[in-house]
């Protein structure tokens, strides 16, 4: 029996799936109790028995016994369950437990049944283990041992199995309406089937004023007014199914007959519920939602095209006027189109390896050092054009095309450095753009930056991680800050990009703190004497050395300009002063020369020999 033991907790140790465990079990039972056939049920909260493991009883046998309940008659299992206690019954032809239930075993060459309730640790009953025999007879001790170690190791599979599921259950609900979350959403969007046009359709919904209601209430009040919307959202949606996918979006995949058939009464009768004003410390709030809707059609390949459909038709109608309802078209307005167009155009550059990394250095403006890259993306058309990202940045919005670009990017940029690193170049660090998509992966972020690394063996204290200011303030995650305290934590460096562009200020550094500030470009272009820029420059400089962040400025073009932004305390740039963004290879060429020549030429500008008009021309072209 310690044999069968170890072999039974070494599998439940591994995950191993629960009917095959106790499947396993029963085997090896009935290897030294051959004239026995084992069974396992389960008992649910309702009373109700499952087979779960009887691999010598017929699958036919065991189907008839799912979801009877248990009682005091209803042979030896369920009366064992109801009794809490072992049943022995020596003849199932005479035997009143079986009178019910005698067909099922007429056929079968099995005369007696004895059977043990299994208890969990708090005494309720949660399944059963029993022994058919071919003869008239009850247990013997030594059976009656080998049930009751049985027993228990089945109530450390079926607590596992809880375990586990408890934890699935946790990772598929959200916590603060009790909706499923966005993997919850994810994972009933890919049990559709699109085979059958109109079968099912997806209604997606954004509350329009949450943030508003944060901002001016708190965030206890927002919750509330996210908890009641949501009640009310699932009530008016039943039977179909409602979930919460984060921040103040959710949706609704449309199933029912009824609501199939008039998609638009069912998407106003939602936002008329909604509309209702709720109480919430002491205030009246008015919710207001906007909704998009999608029906799946011929040429819907997969759920996840309906949904990109549905998002469409939400945003065309936060666009045409918010709180109202929008049913997605084909050709849905110009602007989605050439979006539409974008994304497929970026999916066919990924799939034939045509998104690559430029890079931009990164400088001392004092001795034009060259201290680190900025990876930037870039798409090679069929032609060899070299298009920058704000040419195709409407792709961005759709996050699965992010988050591979992102993929892409971080596997080059990786092996671009280890390339580097083993040249003998001096490399520092290079800076990383991050999407909002990249943080809504299952893998923490860090976890995925980390791992993308160390698969290059690049240590991770070369990599900057740089996120725009929408995504720094992404209202729709509500862990932003989380995530990127987390990476720091870990041993990443920050940089906030493009900063002064949104709405970033002092207030979120001091809640969500970052490493570098990167200075936009329109700062710098508007540096003179006693300009707002040159304040606001200057200001920044002086606070960042407070809070130990430092500062780096973009889009230097003039000496003139790196010169002004040392004189206000920023020491870091980068720009076509210096370099556009270029190729691997170049950014190669670029580095060499300048551990080659450092010190003898003051800025790497004039280590590309650079004539007035092709500076003049690079400035007249550039874009990131």
């Amino acid at each position: 029996m310690l044999r069968i033991q170890n072999v039974i907790l070494e599998m439940i140790a591994k995950g191993e799936d629960l009917s095959a465990t106790a499947t396993r079990l029963c085997l090896e039972v009935e290897a030294i109790v051959p004239d026995a056939a084992c069974s396992i049920l389960t008992v649910d909260a309702a009373g109700l028995m499952h087979p779960l493991a009887a691999p010598s009883l017929p699958a036919d046998y065991s189907r008839a016994l799912d979801g009877l309940s248990i009682g005091p008659s209803v042979g030896s299992c369920g009366t064992a369950a109801f009794l809490r206690a072992d049943v022995a019954v020596q003849d199932i032809m005479t035997d009143p437990l079986w009178s019910d239930y005698r067909d099922l075993v007429a056929q079968l060459d099995y005369r007696a049944c004895w059977s043990t309730p299994i208890r969990n640790g708090k005494g309720e009953v949660i399944g059963t283990f029993a022994f058919y025999y071919r003869v008239r007879r009850g247990p013997t001790k030594f059976e009656r041992d080998i049930v009751q170690a049985c027993a228990n190791l089945c109530v450390i599979a079926f607590e596992r199995r809880d375990r586990v599921e408890e934890r699935e259950k946790l990772a598929r609900i959200d916590g603060l309406t009790g909706l499923p979350n966005r993997n919850g959403f994810n994972l009933a969007l890919d049990s559709l089937d699109c085979s059958q046009p109109g079968a099912w359709a997806l209604l997606a919904i954004d509350l329009d004023n949450l943030k508003m209601v944060n901002d001016t209430f708190g965030h206890h009040a927002g919750d509330i007014l996210l908890q009641e919307v949501a009640h009310r959202m699932a009530d008016a949606a039943a039977p179909d199914r409602t979930f919460r996918i984060g921040g103040d979006e959710f949706a609704v995949i449309v199933q029912s007959a009824a609501a199939l058939q008039n998609l638009d009464a069912m998407a106003y009768e939602l936002l008329e519920r909604l509309s209702l004003p709720v109480r919430s410390l002491g205030h009246s709030l008015y919710p207001r939602a906007t909704i998009g809707g999608a029906i799946v059609s011929h040429g819907d390949p997969l759920p996840h095209s309906v949904r990109l459909n549905a998002d469409h038709a939400l945003y065309h109608a936060k666009e045409t006027g918010r709180g109202g309802f929008v049913r997605y078209w084909r050709g849905l307005g110009t602007a989605i189109t050439q979006r539409l167009s974008t994304i497929q155009e970026v999916g066919v550059a990924l799939r034939e390896g045509r998104i690559k990394p430029y890079y931009q250095p990164i400088v001392r403006l004092d001795t034009a050092e060259i201290v680190g890259v900025e990876a930037l993306c870039r798409m090679i058309t069929p032609e060899g054009k070299v298009r920058t990202a704000g040419e195709f940045h409407e792709a961005m919005s759709d996050m699965d095309i992010a988050q591979a670009i992102t993929d892409v990017m971080l596997e080059n940029v990786a092996t671009d450095v280890r390339h580097w690193l083993d040249e003998g170049v001096a490399f520092q660090h290079v800076g990383l753009n991050i999407s909002s998509a990249d943080l809504l992966r299952n893998l923490p972020i860090h976890e995925y930056l980390s791992a993308g690394f160390a698969k290059a063996k690049v240590p991770l204290e070369h990599l900057i991680v740089e996120v725009t200011e929408g995504v720094y303030l992404d209202d729709r995650d509500d862990n932003v800050g989380a995530k990127i305290e987390q990476m720091r934590h870990h041993g990443l460096k920050v940089a906030l990009d493009d900063f002064g562009t949104g709405f970033a200020s002092l207030t979120h550094l001091l809640t969500v703190p970052v490493d570098i500030i990167k200075i936009d470009r329109s700062f710098v272009a508007g540096l003179k004497n006693g300009s707002p820029s040159a304040a606001i420059v200057e200001g920044l400089s002086s606070i960042g050395q407070k809070l130990d962040i430092r500062l780096l400025a973009e889009g230097i073009e003039t000496e003139s300009q790196a010169r002004h932004l040392l004189a206000l305390g920023c020491r870091i740039g980068q720009g076509f002063l210096y370099s556009p963004a270029v190729s691997r290879l170049e950014m190669t060429k670029l580095l060499h020369l300048y551990a080659q020549w450092s010190g003898a030429c003051r800025t790497i500008g004039a280590l590309w020999q650079r004539s007035p008009d092709e500076m003049s021309e690079g400035r007249a072209a550039r874009t990131e």
